[in-house]
């Protein structure tokens, strides 16, 4: 009964989301305590534990909420300062107007800057560089919010990203006897991304009615980026790119947590282009509604996560999977786990299903001579949907940055993202790395 229970929640909360009835904002609170309540009035959960699971939740996400809070500060500030300025004109320059070449090259810039595991980052970025070009070319903004999720879908696998040590970790595993014989498979991952954005680019060329590029870049400023000599520094540009490689140097080597870099960048970032106290104020002031739109969100959805692992929902979710695959099916257990792994890591949290589910379903694997290795490749495959979880912290900050609402982005990325992650199982079956049956 906890097991329907569970699955009704994430059902309601899904149909509310998307239907865009509600808020997230909203749906992340009210959904999981009606819920909650429903699970004490029927003896699955103490009454009076339901306030401290949810403040647990809160707890396990306010590191990423302040981590959010200042990459948006700081990004922004490098925004406002002109660092990313150059980068737009050169992209410009080799895209043209052509919706094709600009679909497809931020594919191919998302995947590039995505390296670094970070999506957040990923998004700040590229969304600096391409938002502009979108809306000056009159492209659909959901393509952008699409071809960006996939490519950090891709990358994610890397294991800095985050998900390959959480699996690593859950089933005592080398991080590169995971991570390694994937490489080929994230590779025709990432064609597959740029693929999309061809295709998506053609679709949008159709839709304009516009037969080349030049068609649209006519209509193009020949300098896209406004110039503002009150917040731009472009004489600090150089101290500004030695600041941020830095910061995404001591992000990848992890040289301390990720809400303190970005802190001490922030804190770097105002006083060497802003040294006036009342220009610090006022950068920061334009800058809160966004930080307040994300940081709001996953606060909320801390009540949620903890609601749903603290009144054991989780752990009935798994076991009811588990239970209803049939013994005859136990053998292909490996493509199994990568397909379950898509609704879990989308209704769930990274961590609860890695280190709450994965651990059963490779336990239930071993019976069929299915090795741990293989259940944690599998399993993996599923990032790209995962990324679209309305859970996922960075999800918020991207259509906060394209200037859409996560129903939409879900309504129209979440076919692309179960394509990309079958493809991504299917390319491990084939080299081999993912065994078909055990």
């Amino acid at each position: 009964m906890l097991a329907v229970l569970a699955f009704a929640m994430v059902a309601s909360f899904m149909a509310l989301i998307m239907s865009g009835r509600v808020s997230a904002l909203v749906a992340l609170i009210l959904v999981p305590i009606a819920f909650g309540l429903a699970a004490v009035g029927l003896g699955y959960a103490p009454g009076d534990e339901l306030g401290a699971m949810m403040l647990n939740g809160v707890r396990e996400l306010a590191p990423t909420g302040v981590m959010l809070a200042f990459a948006i500060l700081y990004f922004g500030l490098m925004v406002d300062a002109g660092l990313f300025d150059p980068l737009v004109r050169l992209i410009v320059r080799l895209v043209g107007g052509d919706p094709v070449k600009i679909t497809t090259g931020s594919a191919v810039l998302a995947l590039l800057v995505s390296m670094d595991g970070d999506g957040s980052t990923t998004y700040i970025i590229c969304c600096s560089a391409m938002v502009p070009l979108y809306r000056r070319a009159g492209l659909d903004m959901r393509i952008l919010a699409c071809l960006l999720m996939l490519a950090c879908g891709v990358t994610n696998i890397t294991p800095w990203g985050g998900p390959t040590a959480r699996a690593a970790s859950a089933l005592q595993l080398d991080p590169a006897d995971i991570f390694v014989p994937l490489i080929p498979a994230m590779l025709v991952g990432a064609a597959s991304v740029i693929g999309l954005g061809w295709f998506l680019g053609r679709r949008e060329r159709a839709r304009l009615g516009v037969l080349k590029g030049p068609a649209i870049s006519a209509g193009l400023p020949d300098d896209p980026v406004a110039f503002n000599d009150e917040t731009q520094r472009p004489d600090r540009i150089w101290i500004n790119l030695a600041l941020t490689a830095a910061l995404l140097t001591g992000l990848v080597m992890g040289v301390l947590p990720l809400p303190v870099l970005f802190m001490i960048a922030t804190a770097i970032a105002l006083l060497v282009n802003y040294p006036a106290v009342a220009m610090q104020k006022a950068r920061i002031a334009a800058h809160a509604p966004n930080i307040l739109a994300v940081v709001s969100v996953i606060f909320a959805a801390g009540v949620f996560t903890g609601i749903l692992n603290g009144a054991g929902m989780t752990d009935a979710m798994a076991r009811s999977v588990v239970d209803v695959i049939p013994p005859e099916l136990g053998r292909y257990m490996a493509p199994i786990a990568g397909l379950v792994s898509m609704p879990f890591t989308f209704f769930i949290s990274n961590d609860a299903f890695f280190f709450g589910i994965l651990p059963i379903l490779a336990e239930a694997g071993g019976h069929y001579g299915v090795a741990p290795v293989e259940m944690a490749r599998a399993s993996l495959t599923s990032q790209a949907v995962h990324l679209l979880s309305p859970l996922v912290p960075s999800t918020y900050l991207l259509v906060g940055l394209v200037g859409i609402d996560i129903g939409q982005h879900q309504r129209f990325t979440l076919i692309w993202a179960a394509l990309l992650s079958l493809i991504l199982l299917a390319a491990a079956i084939l080299l081999g790395v993912v065994p078909l049956a055990g």
